[in-house]
């Protein structure tokens, strides 16, 4: 059974570097054909796609988050990781992890890792 877990601090400072991993059970990271997706919903919005990185490691970005956003993995490890920098208020979300493949881009979710962005 696949399962996907977040893990990062849930308070990150104004213009701080917002972390997160998410360590997947059961099945490999790099199982071809499959992404590894980062998605979050702020409050009182709906869900906003940040970026994926590929089986073979190559990641893609949202635009409207490209200046900020990385994503990378360790494979030794089964996990991926999400840097933010720069946050502000506006980033204060539940922030989710993701794998699927193309016709089932987000197959399995995390459960969820909440971060409010505050002084």
């Amino acid at each position: 059974q696949v399962q996907l877990q977040e893990s990062g601090p849930g308070l990150v400072k104004p213009s701080q570097t917002l972390s997160l991993s998410c360590t997947v059970s059961g099945r490999s990271i790099t199982t071809n054909g499959y992404y590894h997706t980062w998605i979050r919903q702020s409050p009182g919005k709906g869900l906003e796609w940040m970026g994926a990185i590929d089986s073979s490691g190559s990641p893609v970005y949202s635009p409207s988050l490209k200046s900020r956003i990385s994503i990378s993995r360790d494979t030794s490890k089964n996990h991926f990781t999400l840097q933010l920098s720069s946050v502000i208020p506006e980033d204060t979300a539940v922030y989710y992890c993701a794998r699927g493949y193309t016709a089932r881009p987000f197959q399995y979710w995390g459960q969820g890792s909440a971060v409010t962005v505050s002084s």
